[in-house]
């Protein structure tokens, strides 16, 4: 008989957590009266767009880079992102001592770009219509000698991002369900590993813009599916297929794949900032956009949302939740 050993565990969840205290935020968890009536359960919300950079990804990037060793740091890091994850590795290289060099997509947001420069990171872009930017990565770390530090591809990044999960239910206790958006499937990874085996009854749900339903259809078929890159508002969700690694734990831990339209999420942004006064990204949105159009009576009694990152600068939110928007 032979086993399979999980790539991340609850332990390397807690493991993330020691080596992310004092480092990373631990983020609010905010709930709403009206957002309760209106999904008609208990919403807790972990706020992740107040994490540092702005989104949860600090938390993988910072758990993997500070177990790179000296030699390692000495060389400088790697990263492929289109702006959270990038981000992320700038910033854990700074406090870290060492040099980042991020591969992002041309089309990247403008502000994202500018805060990943702005950490000290040397940027390198492509199309992310036409290249392959993890070949690009692999080869500009090899030439250069970094250690690359991928999005979600990693055990560390995904433990780290397991940590958001974790504290959430330290804090607020057994929930029945837990929403959280599908990228490359890290921070969903991570999540379910830390829920599942804290309360193995709990419903996992991941959320994905209905432009890019790789995870959805590959679940489905159960093997990694490829999709058209997707051309939708929720950048960081912009992927054509899931994670290896990541798609090795959730098609395990995952229960339900949630499809949400660009309007839907244009919605959940401007009712974030009208009612709950904080400022979401269209990815970050995705699992609120979900809550708000689920069927009346179909939740169950207390959910879990996890609010992924809040990266968008003031000119793209209002293009997107203005009045005339649509």
């Amino acid at each position: 008989m032979t086993t399979t050993t999980p790539p991340v565990t609850l332990d390397d969840v807690r493991d993330a957590a020691a080596r992310l205290k004092g480092v990373a935020h631990r983020t609010p968890v905010l709930r709403s009266r009206t957002l309760d009536a209106l999904a008609g359960a208990e919403i807790f919300l972990k706020c992740e767009n107040f994490q540092r950079v702005g989104a949860f990804k600090f938390r993988g990037a910072y758990n993997a880079a500070s177990r790179l060793t000296p030699e390692q740091l000495s060389r400088g890091i790697a990263a492929y992102s289109s702006g959270n994850h990038a981000q992320a590795v700038a910033l854990a290289a700074r406090e870290l001592g060492t040099t980042a060099v991020i591969v992002m997509p041309e089309d990247a947001p403008p502000s994202k770009r500018a805060a990943t420069a702005g950490y000290g990171a040397e940027i390198v872009t492509y199309d992310r219509y036409t290249g392959d930017r993890v070949a690009i990565a692999e080869a500009l770390a090899t030439e250069r000698g970094l250690a690359l530090i991928p999005p979600y591809e990693h055990p560390h990044v995904m433990a780290g991002q397991g940590t958001a999960a974790l504290e959430l239910l330290e804090e607020v206790g057994e929930l029945d369900a837990l929403l959280t958006p599908v990228g490359g499937g890290g921070l969903m990874a991570g999540s379910a590993t830390a829920a599942k085996s804290l309360y193995p009854g709990i419903r996992t749900v991941g959320v994905e813009p209905e432009a890019g339903d790789d995870t959805k259809r590959s679940l489905e078929a159960g093997r990694r599916i490829s999709v058209p890159v997707p051309r939708t508002i929720a950048d960081g969700q912009a992927l054509h297929t899931p994670g290896e690694l990541t798609f090795s734990v959730n098609r395990r831990l995952l229960d339900e794949v949630v499809l949400v339209t660009d309007d839907e999420i244009r919605d959940a942004m401007r009712f974030a900032f009208e009612r709950l006064k904080i400022v979401v990204e269209p990815s970050g949105a995705t699992p609120l956009a979900a809550l708000m159009n689920r069927p009346a009576g179909t939740l169950p009694r207390r959910v879990g949302v996890i609010i992924s990152g809040g990266n968008i600068d003031a000119g793209r939110f209002a293009e997107l939740c203005g009045s005339d928007a649509r």
